[in-house]
């Protein structure tokens, strides 16, 4: 009689948490702070909260969807299966959804080479940065393609690292506050809600990354348990995080110099007032914190990316795989990112993301709620999920056409020119050559 053994999963929850908060806790809080400040200034917590609450609202769905189909084609492969009579649909979902990610990569490794050149003399270099957020892209593309037991570990490594860092930073400036809250929101003047709303619907992006987790479904162990104690626990550490790193950081810093320093303005603010170790300290942390989100974005939007080539929506070669690891995928990705850092500006990236991520994840609580009943979902919750998630992309929308017409324009085009390649994908798969 032979015996066969259950293969061990290579990913255990610890490593799952690790992957969401890797996702989540890298560029975003670091791009994110200095354009909240400026626009909201003191109010910046309370925005970063909100933002937060619309983040679980999504996660909700993203978790029930999860459970139920077990697919790491994830929020492609949901929409795909929710929705079986609409190609197209599915198709176009999946080129944003991957777009989505390539921007954050290309976010996370900018705002990783804006603190790793900050204290030399190429601080202020524009190609310099760029150079370096090439060489970041390449490491962890190389670390993906090698193993996934290796990433899983070298995961756990960095974020909880950070996490340890950020807790020290959040610390040093609270202790060294110039200020207080009563002192900052009494100057602040009048700042309308609006204004916060805006700002919480920006800092979605912040919080992206928690879905990486079910691109992994093939590689944990237990998915049912795993998937919502893995991120809702990464959601919750996040929104902490976040809120102490914020409030320390208006209280020790000023407004004008985290305004003027914002691809960089925790290094900047904490070397003025700490010296060269403050500095240091949150380099350190800012790099371990964008180091890891660029690893677990590759690792999870790579996977997706295979699925969706699988189908036949993106070029075959990109389904191909090395055991479980999909190679070509992730060297594509690294790739694309790349050339995005080459063109474009922090904050339309930035921007890019936060719309595309909070459709996304609109159209995901409303597949959820299509078929609540299979994946024993909340009537109220789905309904506000999606009245959050609405709400958060029109007041981006709105913003943006107020205040920066012609980058908005630059989006759409973006969304254009990826909605072609969907169809021509799409109608290609639905040809009757491809059928037979």
């Amino acid at each position: 009689m032979t015996l066969h053994r259950k293969r061990h999963k290579a990913l255990g929850v610890t490593e799952l948490i690790a992957i969401a908060l890797g996702g989540m806790v890298g560029g975003g809080i670091f791009t994110v702070l200095g354009i909240s400040v400026a626009m909201i200034g003191a109010m910046t917590p309370v925005a970063i909260v909100i933002g937060g609450a619309i983040a679980s609202l999504a996660a909700y769905s993203y978790i029930k969807l999860g459970v139920y189909y077990r697919d790491e084609g994830a929020t492609y492969s949901f929409f795909k299966k929710t929705f079986p009579s609409a190609p197209f649909a599915a198709s176009l979902l999946g080129w944003y959804v991957i777009f989505g990610y390539i921007s954050t990569l290309a976010l996370y490794a900018y705002t990783f080479a804006s603190y790793a050149v900050s204290g030399t003399g190429f601080g202020d270099e524009a190609w310099v940065r760029k150079v370096v957020a090439g060489a970041v892209i390449g490491v962890f593309l190389l670390v993906n393609a090698w193993s996934v037991k290796g990433m899983g570990i070298i995961e756990d490594i960095m974020v909880y690292t950070k996490l340890a860092i950020l807790v020290v930073i959040s610390v040093l400036l609270v202790h060294n506050r110039q200020t207080s809250l009563p002192v900052l929101l009494e100057s602040s003047g009048d700042i309308s809600i609006l204004s916060i709303l805006i700002v919480a619907s920006l800092t979605f992006v912040a919080y992206e990354g928690f879905q990486l987790v079910i691109n992994a479904v093939n590689e944990m162990e237990r998915p049912q348990r795993n998937i919502p104690i893995a991120i809702y626990s990464a959601i919750l550490l996040a929104i902490l995080i976040y809120t102490v790193i914020s409030v320390g950081a208006i209280l020790a810093i000023p407004f004008a110099d985290i305004i003027a320093d914002k691809e960089y303005a925790l290094a900047a603010g904490a070397g003025k007032i700490l010296g060269a170790a403050g500095t240091n300290i949150v380099i350190l942390g800012a790099v371990l914190a964008t180091s890891s989100a660029i690893s677990s974005t590759m690792f999870g939007a790579s996977r997706q990316m295979a699925v969706i080539a699988s189908d036949g929506y993106l070029p075959a070669v990109l389904a191909r795989r090395r055991g479980q690891i999909p190679v070509n995928a992730i060297f594509v990705m690294g790739g694309f990112a790349f050339g995005l850092i080459l063109v474009g500006e922090l904050e339309l990236i930035l921007e890019f993301g936060s719309i595309t991520f909070l459709v996304v994840s609109l159209l995901m609580a409303y597949a959820n709620h299509r078929i609540r009943k299979q994946t024993g979902s909340s009537d109220i919750l789905t309904i506000l999920s999606m009245l959050g998630l609405a709400g958060g992309t029109l007041l981006i929308l709105y913003y943006e056409l107020s205040h920066r017409p012609w980058q908005m324009l630059s989006v759409l085009v973006l969304y254009l020119l990826l909605a072609m390649g969907a169809w021509l994908y799409a109608r290609r798969e639905a040809s009757p050559l491809n059928n037979h």
